[in-house]
């Protein structure tokens, strides 16, 4: 089964023409495509799948999927932290 877990981004920026930004996964930062959901912004969250972001989600929502998932034992890690966290290419 394929998942699109919720993140928060970090950071956004252009690398190669393409919009990008860091995205944090529990203290995890990852390089994610941002090109399908160019009106999002820094602090808000996003449903990644492979790298990509495809949808934008308010914050009560993303942490209801990610309590959910974990319920499910779908997640071995917790919540998005606000203070970010290690980089993971």
């Amino acid at each position: 089964m394929c998942l699109g877990i919720p993140g928060k981004v970090v950071e956004v920026y252009r690398e190669h023409d393409l919009l990008m930004g860091k995205v944090d996964f529990g203290g995890v930062l990852r390089r994610v495509c941002l090109e399908y959901v160019p009106e999002v912004a820094v602090g808000e969250y996003a449903i990644v799948h492979v790298g990509f972001a495809l949808t934008r989600l308010d914050e009560a929502e993303a942490h209801r999927t990610l309590a959910l998932l974990k319920e499910a034992g779908e997640l071995d890690h917790p919540e998005p932290e606000a203070d970010g966290g290690r980089e993971v290419s």
